[in-house]
């Protein structure tokens, strides 16, 4: 069978967009809805009264939001194609839940950003483009929704588009990495075929973009991060003298032969086999969860970091991060935290905070705390030294999140700045 490639997306806007909607539909002009979920979003649709199929209910999870009729928490969805396979994180849209786009962000390759056609951009749109572009995002789909309840006209769409752009030059994405679709979710137009209500739009529809988006193009390029995950030594006789590292790969790949320096110790050695279940692998790509073996005895713990010698991580103590607040207690100067990098924690402290950023991308103010979806710039003084990129530079190896020592809540998501 022929493999299909992965795009991970993110969707985001503001309250009843119709995120929700829209993934429904994509879902449905899929194939992807089971008979049973088809029926069950029939009947439903008949007691509310509806004379359509109401697909956000195809995405809503939880009877709490259901019955209010909002989207409380991040949703992950699957649905493919004949040619790609796509996950789609299906965010929050009011303001309070801001905390949830940049969980269902970090992790995607795409942002589909929603405006209602007859709200325009707002602040919310604001913020969620800000996030995407603070999370390094490749490519941004501005999809302008509703046009059926502006008789889709097209000077809606070109004003809409031009007040993004706006935002856009502020930002550090290309004008190529954005683009803007004008469609109906409910509807179905520019979803899955082309719209004839709008002849003037000449782009491709959403799944056809979407299907166009090659995968090596929206992968980062950097180097090579292996955080040990678990240390293997079964007590066999078979296999008494066996000492793997077990992990997820980052970055880029590891092959049999490489010479590696083992982070924080800065031993060196030479990886003597790479394992994949069952499988002997000579060479590992990123994304891989592998096991390694190395050439010398080498004392290596869980939390530690396998880099290629020719590829060292920066080692810091103290570090300056842009700050996501995802918790209801401020952050202040002098706090305390635990700080997971990885599958490492070091203890943190709140040295300064530099600046609240706006996110309309209008600038930075001086703040005594960042409360609540506030997004500032840091500092930080650890415990002991983590190794590190830039997020800029590898996403995986660069970002991070602060933990409440005494209730175990996350408080913050943190992305590391290149040092001066």
């Amino acid at each position: 069978m022929e493999n299909r490639k992965l795009i991970k997306i993110a969707t985001a806007g503001s309250v009843d967009d119709g995120k929700s909607t829209l993934i429904g539909r994509l879902l449905y002009d899929t194939g992807s809805l089971t008979t049973d979920k088809l029926e069950a979003i029939e009947k439903t649709s008949r007691q509310r009264g509806f004379d359509y199929l109401d697909f956000s209910l195809a995405t809503d999870g939880l009877v709490a939001e259901r019955e209010q009729g909002i989207t409380i928490d991040v949703a992950h969805i699957y649905f493919n194609t004949d040619k790609t396979n796509f996950i789609v994180a299906d965010t929050p849209g009011h303001v309070e839940y801001t905390r949830n786009m940049v969980t269902g962000a970090s992790t995607s390759q795409v942002a589909i950003i929603l405006i209602d056609a007859r709200k325009g951009v707002i602040e919310q749109t604001y913020r969620h483009f800000f996030i995407s572009n603070l999370l390094r995002l490749s490519h941004v789909v501005v999809a302008i929704n509703k046009m059926d309840l502006v008789g889709y006209d097209e000077d809606v769409f070109l004003k809409i588009k031009a007040d993004f752009d706006a935002l856009v030059e502020k930002s550090n994405f290309k004008t190529e990495q954005i683009t803007f679709i004008p469609i109906s979710a409910l509807k179905g137009e520019n979803i899955a075929k082309k719209s004839a209500e709008m002849p003037w739009y000449l782009g491709n529809t959403l799944l056809d973009h979407l299907e166009v988006l090659e995968p090596e193009d929206l992968q980062e390029q950097a180097f090579a991060r292996f955080p040990v995950q678990y240390v293997i030594r079964p007590k066999t006789d078979a296999f008494h003298d066996f000492r793997g590292f077990s992990g997820k790969l980052y970055g880029s790949s590891l092959q049999v032969g490489d010479k590696v320096t083992i982070l924080p110790s800065f031993t060196e050695s030479k990886i003597k086999s790479i394992q994949f279940f069952d499988q002997e692998l000579d060479l590992a790509v990123p994304g891989a969860s592998i096991t390694i073996t190395l050439e010398d005895e080498v004392d290596i713990s869980r939390g530690d970091m396998i880099v290629k010698s020719s590829e060292l991580p920066s080692s810091e103590k103290s570090i300056t991060a842009t700050i996501c607040q995802v918790n209801h207690k401020p952050l202040r100067i002098g706090d305390k935290y635990t700080l997971q990098h990885g599958v490492n924690r070091v203890l943190a402290r709140v040295e300064s905070i530099q600046s609240k950023i706006q996110t309309d991308f209008s600038g930075e103010e001086r703040a005594e705390a960042l409360k609540l979806n506030d997004i500032g710039k840091v500092s930080f003084k650890l415990s002991k030294a983590i190794h590190f990129d830039p997020y800029q530079v590898n996403r995986s190896n660069g970002s991070f999140i602060l933990i409440d020592e005494g209730t175990h809540d996350t408080v913050s998501v943190g992305f590391i700045e290149a040092r001066d």
